[in-house]
């Protein structure tokens, strides 16, 4: 797997989420209240809405459009709703962000 560098950490507010414009999409990388980062494809299963500007929430995003709640760490819509939001791996080295994009599609994994 190759890693490209995408900022540090404290670029993402705590409960926020920064886009990165890859050769793969558009991919939206949150950081939750714990200081866990995830990174899912910009776009809810559901509609297409923008993940990135939903509610961060536990360890779930709050799609902006439908209300939608994905899993940070599947990827997964949650309840009822159906569909699942391409995941990547993330890696956080003492704060620097890495993105994997030749990796095949996962469930998320939280980067500590």
């Amino acid at each position: 797997m190759s890693w490209i560098a995408i900022g540090h950490i404290d670029d993402i507010p705590r409960r926020g989420a920064r886009c990165v414009t890859t050769p793969k999409g558009r991919i939206a990388v949150f950081r939750t209240a714990d200081d866990a980062v995830f990174a899912l494809e910009d776009r809810c299963p559901h509609k297409g809405g923008p993940l990135s500007v939903g509610i961060v929430h536990g360890h779930f995003v709050t799609c902006p459009l439908h209300n939608w709640n994905i899993g940070l760490d599947s990827g997964l819509a949650q309840g009822a709703d159906e569909g699942q939001a391409r995941s990547m791996p993330v890696r956080n080295e003492g704060g620097a962000l890495f993105l994997a994009l030749d990796a095949p599609p996962q469930p998320a994994v939280a980067a500590e």
